[in-house]
């Protein structure tokens, strides 16, 4: 099968969930069912992404495992101690969990910054194609813009999803949201991000652009009707 064939399946089946998952939470009496699939569809998402990566490399599952270790350890230290991201807890929606954190937290950390780390790597390299050959970027301010771009992206997803997440019942706040919250999202996933960076696997995964551009219009949509 094409890589432009196993897109667009992809992009159809992603689009397809998500247009429901709108329509029957906002305008259905069966929202409790549509939210209590969420998992099914976090899981699908994932497993496409998996289908339409390119080229699957031994660094690209080092880096599946490294965002998915990353991601549970770190929520586990904030669930279980607030040291991180603030004082939350999470609700029985999003399934399985371990040390009070579902496992599906772990897959959505990869997924989100996979897809941060794809996107800000096509237009880094849209642009220094732009600048041509007589502006000269240095390696490590290439790396640095890198990083910070993408670590911003999944940040401001983060930010979109927060306020929904928590009236859909997958996570809850003690309180308010923290900015602690997004400052700990920004360092973690710049972390993640530079390892993202120097792994060599392809980074042309077009369905990761449009997984995360659906996905952050779907909680966007939900944030300002809801």
């Amino acid at each position: 099968m094409s890589k432009d064939l196993k897109n667009n399946i992809a992009l159809f089946i992603a689009l397809l969930f998500h247009t429901c998952g709108i329509i029957g939470i906002l305008f259905t009496p069966y929202k409790n069912w549509f939210i209590a699939n969420t998992p099914v569809n976090l899981l699908l998402m994932a497993l496409l992404l998996l289908w339409t990566q390119p080229k699957k490399k031994i660094s690209f599952f080092v880096f599946l495992l490294l965002a998915f270790a990353t991601g549970m350890g770190t929520e586990i230290l904030g669930v279980n101690t607030s040291r991180l991201f603030g004082e939350y807890h999470y609700g029985d929606t999003l399934g399985i969990k371990y040390k009070n954190v579902p496992l599906l937290i772990g897959i959505n950390w990869f997924v989100i910054v996979f897809c941060a780390g794809v996107i800000m790597y096509k237009i880094d390299n849209w642009i220094l194609k732009k600048l041509g050959a007589d502006m000269h970027v240095t390696g490590f301010m290439q790396i640095f813009s890198f990083v910070v771009d993408a670590a911003l992206l999944a940040t401001f997803f983060d930010w979109v999803m927060e306020p929904v997440a928590a009236k859909l019942g997958y996570w809850q706040w003690n309180g308010k949201i923290p900015f602690y919250n997004y400052t700990c999202w920004f360092f973690i996933s710049a972390a993640l991000l530079t390892v993202f960076h120097f792994l060599k696997f392809n980074k042309e995964n077009q369905f990761a652009v449009h997984l995360f551009i659906i996905q952050l219009l779907f909680f966007l949509a939900l944030r300002i009707i809801l």
